[in-house]
């Protein structure tokens, strides 16, 4: 399952890129359907951040990996 939230963030991670920040996987609780991410450069502390994180990051992890529940960002 990493391997496919790994290749299913590069779907999201131009968008990301383009306003100054990244994300990177930290952990994938694979039985528990929890992917645990940080979120980098711009994008920590952005006022829109969770909603980037809910409706870009996790939608299309959901979209495209099987068994992803939530993701989570270990810092925000």
């Amino acid at each position: 399952m990493e391997e496919q939230v790994k290749e299913a963030l590069e779907l999201v991670r131009p968008s990301l890129q383009a306003h100054g920040g990244d994300v990177t996987v930290i952990e994938v609780a694979e039985n528990e359907g929890e992917v645990y991410v940080e979120l980098q450069g711009a994008c920590q502390g952005c006022k829109g951040a969770l909603m980037t994180l809910k409706m870009g990051i996790e939608r299309i992890l959901k979209e495209k990996v099987p068994g992803v529940q939530e993701v989570i960002a270990v810092n925000m």
